[in-house]
């Protein structure tokens, strides 16, 4: 049986809008409105969308690094979306997150031997020996020297600097790491070599997963199920190969369709989206996404907002009009 490791039920987070003449509220951005799902212990789970659809939000709220407006985050079975200060960061040895650009997460005037030792300190109580036992078996884990641990973070590349953040994660044995556009800016080579690092990494550890990327291309080789996020909603979600090869929203084939290809062959449907999305701090009624979607219409589409609901076995959609999309 599958053990649910992650779970998040109506995930909201709000941010407010200020007026800096009247100093008040006058507005909430809804980052999240309503996020539900769940990911299994030793899976990898991708999210994906356009920037600002809350992605990053997503993580940092799952992470604590934001308090949820309204919803639960069940981490093995316990809540932990209204965690007191102390249990929260003893919660952070379990979960993990790895920055966009690692660089900016590693203190500059440290070594590396300081930057992985520094964890340690804080959330175990670890001979000096153990310590440096588990940090050269962490740098080797990540295919790094120990020569490296005398070593500045400005000294390393940036396929490097994300293999230190990883070593610095390792540390504390998590169970769960969230991944927020962990291959952005790589060389394709670099990127290939780091993936299969992840891959690695998650076998001899035995680790879970939550990929966040705008890259389809990297969400379909590494993971197991995709959610696809648009305003701050899951409008799609399912087995990877599934949503890939028969998407069922019509947002989610315009991000398919702009894969660039060698050559587009007659067979392709190409749908181009125009615009932007629309703010969220003020969001279309209805279907969020129906100023963009090329099949919308008035009723029911601007009417009222459609339900993430199970299309095929595993496979959810938030769509109207499916049957006129596929």
């Amino acid at each position: 049986m599958t053990e649910t490791i992650l779970e998040t039920q109506e995930l909201k987070k709000y941010f407010p809008v200020r007026s800096p003449l009247l100093k008040r509220t006058i507005g909430w951005i809804r980052a999240l409105d309503g996020v539900s799902f769940a990911i299994q212990r030793g899976e990898i789970f991708g999210l994906v969308g356009e920037s600002g659809c809350g992605k990053s939000t997503l993580g940092k709220t799952l992470l604590g690094i934001y308090q949820p407006t309204q919803g639960k985050v069940i981490f093995k079975g316990q809540l932990i979306s209204d965690l007191p200060k102390k249990a929260a960061r003893k919660l952070r040895r379990e979960i993990q997150y790895v920055y966009q650009d690692p660089g900016a997460s590693l203190d500059p005037w440290w070594t590396t031997e300081r930057l992985l030792r520094e964890p340690l300190v804080i959330h175990t109580d670890l001979s000096r020996q153990e310590m440096d036992e588990r940090i050269r078996r962490m740098i080797h884990a990540v295919g790094l020297e120990e020569e490296h641990l005398s070593r500045y973070p400005h000294e390393f590349s940036g396929g490097q600097q994300r293999r230190l953040a990883l070593a610095r994660i390792l540390t504390l044995n998590p169970d769960l790491i969230i991944f927020d556009e962990p291959t952005s800016g790589l060389d394709v080579s670099v990127q290939a070599t780091i993936l299969k690092l992840f891959k690695d990494l998650k076998e001899a550890f035995h680790l879970t997963y939550l990929f966040i990327s705008h890259d389809l291309s990297v969400i379909r080789m590494m993971c197991h199920r995709v959610a696809v996020m648009y305003l701050g909603v899951i409008v799609e979600m399912g087995p990877t190969e599934a949503v890939f090869a028969q998407p069922k929203h019509p947002y989610t084939k315009a991000l398919l369709a702009a894969i660039p290809v060698p050559r587009v062959t007659p067979e392709q449907e190409e749908i181009v989206l125009e615009g932007e999305p629309p703010s969220p701090e003020h969001l279309p009624s209805g279907c969020r996404f129906r100023l963009r979607c090329p099949y919308a219409e008035e009723d029911p589409c601007s009417l009222r907002e459609p339900p993430l609901e199970e299309s095929d076995s595993g496979h959810y959609v938030a769509c109207h009009l499916q049957e006129k999309v596929e």
